[in-house]
C-alpha cells in the first residue's frame, strides 16, 4: 500500500493505492461520512491481486483530507465528483473503472455523465438513483436516524466512546448477516486515529448540489453492475432495482441478507462482479 496526500481542486485529498500501476485502474469511492478505512485493506489487496490497480481515498471532511469547521457547507456533490476525477489526474490515469458505495455510487453516476471519457465501467454498491425518483422509494429505517441523533451527546475527545459510536453506527446499517463487531471496531479505531477532525463528517448532512445531473442515468453508456443487499435499511432493495432499470443494460447482483454494508462474506461476490464488469472494456 502506498499513501499520497494530493493537492486537488485547491484542497488536499489523501489517497492510498494497491497493486501494479500498469494494471487497469479501479477507483473506490466510499459513501457519506465514511473515510477510506471502510474499504478494508484486505478487500483492496484481494482486488489488486486480480490484476487491478486499486485506489481508495478520503473525501473532504474525512480522514487526512481537507476538513472544514463543523456545521458548514463548503462543497457540493459535483465538487466531490470533480475530486474523484482529480485523483485520476494526479495518478496520470486517463480512464478508470469506478466502484462506488452508497453516496459513492451517486458520485460515480455523475462522473459517468459529466466525464464519460474518463469512466470505463461502473460498479455501484448499496446506492440509489441520482434523481427525483429516489423520493418515491422506501425511506431510511428510523433506527439509523435515532443513532445519528445521539451524535451531539458524544464526547469526541473521548477515544473509547467515539469509537463505540462509529462502530455501532455500522450495526444500525447491518442486515440479516451477523454483525461483524470485531472488524467494525477495528475499522472505527483506525478511522478515529487517522481523522484530522472527526466531527467534520457530519457536514455531509448539508451536502447538496448536482441538480444539473439529476435523472440523467439514461445517458450512462458504460458497462454497469448494480450490487445491492436485500436487507439494506438505509437504501432498501427497491433503490437497487430502480437503479438497475434506470441505467441502460445494467446488471443487478443481489446480496441475500446483506444490509447497507460491505460484509466480508460478500467480498468474493463483489470482487468477482467488479472484475467481470471491468473486463468488458
Amino acid at each position: 500500500m502506498k499513501e499520497q496526500l494530493l493537492k486537488i481542486n485547491q484542497v488536499e485529498i489523501n489517497t492510498e493505492s494497491f497493486g501494479n500501476p500498469e494494471d487497469p485502474a479501479v477507483l473506490l469511492i466510499m459513501g457519506a461520512m465514511s473515510s477510506l478505512d471502510w474499504w478494508d485493506e484486505e478487500f483492496c489487496q484481494r482486488l489488486a491481486e486480480e490484476g487491478r490497480f486499486v485506489i481508495r481515498y478520503d473525501h473532504r471532511d474525512l480522514g487526512k483530507s481537507t476538513v472544514y469547521e463543523q456545521g458548514t457547507s463548503n462543497y457540493t456533490i459535483t465538487d466531490l465528483a470533480d475530486d474523484a476525477i482529480g485523483v485520476l489526474d494526479a495518478y496520470s490515469i486517463q480512464k478508470a473503472h469506478v466502484t462506488g458505495m452508497s453516496l459513492g455510487g451517486m458520485i460515480g453516476q455523475i462522473m459517468a455523465v459529466k466525464n464519460p471519457e474518463r469512466v470505463l465501467s461502473l460498479s455501484i454498491i448499496a446506492s440509489s438513483v441520482f434523481g427525483t425518483a429516489q423520493a418515491e422509494l422506501p425511506q431510511m429505517n428510523q433506527r439509523i436516524l435515532d443513532h445519528h441523533a445521539k451524535s451531539a451527546l458524544v464526547d469526541w475527545s473521548d477515544r473509547e466512546s467515539s469509537i463505540t459510536y462509529l462502530a455501532e453506527g455500522w450495526k444500525t446499517l447491518s442486515g440479516a448477516k451477523p454483525f461483524e463487531k470485531e472488524r467494525m471496531y477495528l475499522l472505527a479505531e483506525r478511522e478515529y486515529s487517522r481523522a484530522k477532525q472527526i466531527q467534520s463528517r457530519f457536514n455531509y448532512t448539508l451536502l447538496g448540489g448536482g441538480e444539473e445531473y439529476l435523472d440523467r442515468m439514461g445517458e450512462i453508456d458504460v458497462p454497469t453492475v448494480i450490487i445491492h443487499g436485500t436487507d439494506d435499511p438505509a437504501l432498501p432493495f427497491e433503490h437497487g432495482l430502480a437503479l438497475a432499470k434506470a441505467i441502460p443494460h445494467a446488471e443487478l447482483v443481489t446480496l441475500e441478507g446483506t444490509g447497507h454494508e460491505i460484509h466480508s462474506a460478500d467480498w468474493g461476490k463483489i470482487i468477482e462482479s467488479v472484475i467481470k464488469v471491468s473486463s468488458t472494456r
